[in-house]
Parts: structure tokens; C-alpha cells; sequence
């Protein structure tokens, strides 16, 4: 049976992850991946647009149109999909997340770390501080696949964009940890590919050079989006775009779960 992870990389930028992440540059330079761009949905924001890639819709039509609403979500999720199909699901993310699917508001000491079958995120790790260290978080996903071998995973660091808001995308800040977390992800990623995962590698928006995102300038919408198959296949730099909209259709299509109709865009061919 496929198994998909999830790699929400906050904040990564299109150009930066091209230039600076060496690893996954070189799987898509021999064809053991994809690579497309990205024009991300808007408002380019953190919250509207996990919602946006895990249901399939735009930020007008699920309801999550800012950072501030703190709600679960209303339409029909990744993670509600396969729970329903009786599959696995996991998460390493952001607070913000399990807000989305699991119960809000957020209570930092009981909903830390669930482990409850019941939940659309059935396993979930979650922290609520943007500087909170993407190392500690890759190895906490990595715990929850060697440990459960969740069918879904969403691992989602939140390093790109501290670095970003922080020091702006113009700076070594910045283009420095693309490459720091593409270091440590390529063992990872290894290990997850001969376990028999299809990885996607993608951001939920970019960032400009005064650290700020939300708008519809380039710098603050194009994203990358890598996927890395567990046979080895990959079509390189396909210079192709594709749409967050199609990145829930596409995993569920890839887990054999059926896809909502509400999900009206069509998943990505991977032949």
C-alpha cells in the first residue's frame, strides 16, 4: 500500500530552494524526482493556506481567510480522508495545525503530543514557537514513522519563515537554512523512500526581502513543489506549473483513498 509524507517547508521560496537545496537539487537533476513551481493561492498566508492545500479549496470558499481565525476546519481534509478510509495519520507541525483538525483552541499542555485513533490526526507532535528547532522537529517525524508508519505524515517546520520575518529573504539568514534543512533532511529522506514513501517537498508561500508575505507579488507566492517516489522515477525539472489546489487530490490519489468532491481540481500524473 502507498504511504505519503508531506514536507510544508513555512515560507519556501521557489528561487531559494532551487539555488540552495542541494540534495533535492540532485534528485531532480539524475530524474529520481519532479520538480514544479508553484503559484500559491492567496492571501499568501500561513494558516488560509494549510487549509487550502489540505482541503483542495481556496481561502474564499473553506472560510480560513487569515492567520488570526482560530477554528477547526469545516470542508473535507487529507487527514479526515484517510482517518475515515481506516489508514494511519501523523503530524509534526505547528500548533495552528491541529487547530485545523484536531480541537480548538490549541491547549499547549494537553494537546502537545496526542496519540488517540479517534482524532484526524491520530498521531500528532505539535509546538507553538516559530523559532522552535527544525532539527528537533525532523527527528521527532522521523520517531512517528519509525514508531507508527502512519499511511499520511505531515512534517511542517517553521525555520524558513523565522529566518524570513526575521532577517528578510534577502539574506544569508535566510538562504541559509534552505540549505541547512535540506541537509538534514536527505537521510531522511532516504530512509523514507525504502520504506516505500512518496515524499512531497513544498512551502504555503513565500517571502520578500522586508520579511513580509500575505500579498500577490511573486517573491510572496511561488513556491517549489519536489515529489520523490519510492521507485526512483522522476520527470526532473519539468518547468511545469502545478497549484496547491492539487496537491490533496494528488496524495490521496497516491493513498487509493477517495477523493471528496470537493476537491474539483485534478491530482497530478506522476507516470
Amino acid at each position: 500500500m502507498n504511504k505519503v509524507i508531506l514536507i510544508l517547508s513555512d515560507a519556501l521560496r521557489y528561487d531559494v530552494a532551487k539555488a540552495n537545496m542541494g540534495f533535492l537539487g540532485h534528485l531532480v537533476e539524475i530524474k529520481q524526482a519532479s520538480l514544479y513551481k508553484i503559484i500559491g493561492e492567496l492571501p499568501s498566508l500561513s494558516r488560509p493556506m494549510y487549509e487550502t492545500i489540505h482541503t483542495g479549496l481556496t481561502s474564499s470558499e473553506h472560510g480560513i481567510v487569515a492567520n488570526l481565525m482560530s477554528r477547526r476546519s469545516s470542508k473535507p481534509n487529507i487527514f479526515q480522508s484517510v482517518k475515515n478510509a481506516g489508514m494511519i495519520t501523523a503530524a509534526a507541525a505547528y500548533c495552528w495545525v491541529s487547530e485545523l483538525y484536531n480541537r480548538a483552541p490549541y491547549d499547549p499542555i494537553d494537546d502537545r503530543e496526542v496519540d488517540d485513533e479517534k482524532l484526524n490526526i491520530q498521531h500528532g507532535r505539535f509546538y507553538c514557537e516559530d523559532e522552535y528547532p527544525d532539527s528537533e522537529l525532523f527527528f521527532t517525524a522521523a520517531h512517528l514513522v519509525r514508531r507508527f508508519l502512519p499511511d499520511y505524515l505531515l512534517l511542517h517546520p517553521m525555520g524558513m519563515d523565522y529566518h524570513g520575518e526575521t532577517f528578510g529573504a534577502d539574506t544569508k539568514e535566510y538562504r541559509n537554512h534552505a540549505s541547512y534543512q535540506d541537509k538534514r533532511l536527505a537521510p531522511l529522506i532516504m530512509e523514507w523512500r525504502e520504506r516505500g514513501y512518496t515524499i512531497l517537498v513544498t512551502g504555503d508561500h513565500g517571502i520578500n526581502t522586508d520579511g513580509n508575505h500575505g500579498g500577490a507579488a511573486s517573491d510572496q507566492r511561488e513556491v517549489p513543489l519536489f515529489i520523490i517516489q519510492p521507485n526512483c522515477q522522476g520527470k526532473g525539472d519539468t518547468g511545469e506549473l502545478a497549484s496547491h489546489l492539487q496537491i490533496a487530490p494528488t496524495i490521496l490519489d497516491l493513498l487509493e483513498v477517495q477523493i471528496p468532491e470537493t476537491m474539483k481540481h485534478q491530482p497530478l500524473s506522476l507516470d
